[in-house]
């Protein structure tokens, strides 16, 4: 199962951001996570647990290291609710991480492990 977001995910990290500000970013790179999902779910099956879910961030510039993981935290945590998990710490889950320029997007892929 892939599925192609065109979503913006910037670097969380240094912003200072009013919570409100933020809590609207979070919010809506949930929302256009749920509505593809929702979509797709209609077309297609997800693969039962355990499962790996590849994460890829699509934007004209990369980040580093200790920046992909925040910038994709939104993302990863309706991920694992869409999966039926309670969090994302779920041990059936393995979370791997990628990033390539392009137009802003998050490619999602999961897998069975």
């Amino acid at each position: 199962m892939t599925l192609d977001i065109p979503v913006y995910t910037p670097s969380v990290v240094n912003q200072r951001n009013h919570w409100h500000a933020k809590a609207k970013q979070t919010k809506a790179q949930r929302q256009a996570v749920a509505w593809c999902w929702s979509v797709f779910k209609r077309n297609g099956d997800v693969p039962p647990l355990p499962v790996v879910v590849w994460l890829t961030r699509v934007s004209p510039r990369e980040l580093d290291d200790d920046n992909l993981r925040p910038a994709l935290k939104a993302v990863r945590d309706e991920v694992a609710y869409r999966l039926g998990l309670p969090n994302d710490r779920d041990p059936s889950v393995k979370w791997e991480y990628a990033q390539r320029k392009g137009r802003p997007a998050v490619v999602i892929h999961v897998e069975p492990q």
